[in-house]
């Protein structure tokens, strides 16, 4: 199979082959892996139970497809990926917004996966071989994990979904036989010693409802774009594509993160995941649990580095999508060395999510209300003008960023980091909202509030005529 030579360009037609179905496999075989799974043993470390877990979970997920999935539509348009495609709302160079914020959590999460994979790799050997659970054997499985995971991003979208598609059947099966594997321990109740992390029940609930279930969903607010790029609206309809992305977020998600707290609650683990998870595993489990972790790890962190390449490619044109992949991984892995030796897990994905999200969505929010407002119209040309180092097109505002947009994101994400709160922050905000973490919806409010009012009396920019409709219904 050749190496993707595809950047941020605009797709040609006769590229964009995939459809529906493939974005299903994608979603699902992508999200069944140890990187996911961690966000279900979220809620029962925070002092909840199975139901209250679940429902946490189940209603973060729902409420944040409702939010995510349309984004799905813009680079259906645009044939490129979404951060590109963002300039045409924030200006051809303030599209770099967008690729900062698709950066950051495409790094945050591959290094989140490299990580329990690695952790769980190396518990899981330890046990079958007696290999001594170290910081240098895990050091080495994290570099080993590094490495397969570059070769998949590098060789690009075609390998990546051929993978999913394996995937997406092997790794149900492993879970499906791990749901038999941990029956015996299995509890309701939340683990020994553990109280409500934020003191009361509803507080709790609903940060385990934004940080297990709703982040899931937010994770794609930049990637769903790499995909959909390579599905042409001539061929398939916008509902198609729209019902396709929430549909594969919402099995993809579901069943690994229900899957965590599931493994969670029968191993009992509290305040770390990857060591309970494999000391509670039958020995007959461990060469499942194995492969799990190494192929869904691959799979998953290929794909997120994959979309790293992508945004540091256009942070910095001159690079090409190998080479910024190659950079992209090295820092991701980085990452996993400084979180394993220094951070504690729970505060850090915790915190982690929560930033992020603060910070993305308003970015998502107005990119959203620009593709409502220009009716699905983009120049795709126009939107490269940044990748070209050239100048002008009908996205160029001043100097390539529309104040307005940027100014709207900038408002949004401080508000929504004043309102935030984390096992190491917490905003001043937090005394107006009864000590409740309300970021993701003030931010996203205060983002697409001020773009609407500073854009009420502005039309959208002008652009070619609209594609044929779709011949598929």
């Amino acid at each position: 199979m050749p190496i993707e030579q595809r950047g941020v360009d605009t797709i040609p037609e006769e590229e964009r082959t995939s459809g529906p179905r493939d974005l299903i496999s994608i979603l699902l075989g992508s999200n069944l892996c140890l990187g996911v799974i961690v966000f279900g043993w979220l809620p029962p470390s925070f002092g909840l139970g199975l139901w209250p877990s679940v429902t946490a979970i189940v209603t973060g997920t729902v409420v944040g497809i409702a939010f995510t999935a349309p984004l799905a539509l813009v680079s259906l348009r645009t044939a490129t990926n979404l951060s590109t495609s963002s300039g045409a709302q924030f200006g051809v160079r303030g599209r770099l917004v967008g690729s900062v914020v698709g950066l950051l959590l495409s790094l945050g999460y591959t290094a989140l996966t490299l990580w329990i994979g690695g952790d769980v790799m190396v518990g899981v050997l330890s046990r079958l071989t007696g290999l001594p659970d170290t910081g240098v054997s895990r050091a080495v499985m994290y570099g080993v994990l590094a490495v397969c995971t570059v070769v998949a991003a590098v060789f690009g979208y075609r390998l990546l979904l051929r993978m999913s598609k394996i995937l997406s059947i092997g790794m149900v099966i492993l879970l499906a036989i791990g749901l038999f594997a941990y029956a015996p321990d299995f509890t309701a109740a939340a683990p020994a010693d553990t109280e409500y992390l934020l003191g009361s029940f509803w507080p709790t609930w609903l940060l385990a409802a934004v940080a297990a279930g709703l982040s899931g969903p937010v994770a794609f607010i930049t990637l769903l774009g790499d995909y959909t790029r390579y599905i042409s609206p001539r061929k398939h309809s916008s509902r198609k594509v729209f019902r396709a992305t929430g549909f594969g977020l919402l099995i993809g998600l579901l069943i690994p993160q229900l899957f965590g707290t599931y493994t969670a609650l029968a191993a009992r683990a509290g305040a770390e995941y990857a060591g309970p998870l494999v000391e509670a595993a039958p020995f007959w489990y461990l060469v499942p649990l194995l492969a799990a972790a190494a192929a869904g790890s691959v799979g998953n962190a290929g794909l997120m580095l994959y979309s790293m390449g992508l945004d540091l490619d256009a942070i910095v044109p001159k690079a090409t999508r190998t080479t910024a992949t190659v950079i992209a991984a090295a820092v991701a892995t980085a990452f996993v060395f400084v979180g394993s030796f220094e951070w504690d897990v729970q505060a850090a994905m915790t915190s982690f999510v929560l930033l992020l999200t603060a910070i993305g969505t308003p970015w998502a929010v107005i990119t959203l209300i620009g593709h409502v407002r220009c009716k699905g119209r983009y120049d795709a040309d126009a939107l490269q003008v940044f990748n070209r180092r050239s100048v002008g097109g009908v996205y160029w505002y001043r100097g390539g960023w529309n104040v307005a947009a940027t100014a709207s994101w900038a408002i949004g994400a401080g508000v929504g980091l004043l309102a935030v709160t984390t096992p190491f922050y917490e905003g001043p905000l937090l005394a107006l909202t009864g000590g409740v973490d309300c970021s993701f919806v003030l931010s996203g409010l205060a983002g697409g509030l001020v773009y609407t009012a500073l854009t009420a009396r502005t039309s959208p920019a002008a652009v070619p005529a609209e594609e044929p409709e779709p011949v598929a219904a």
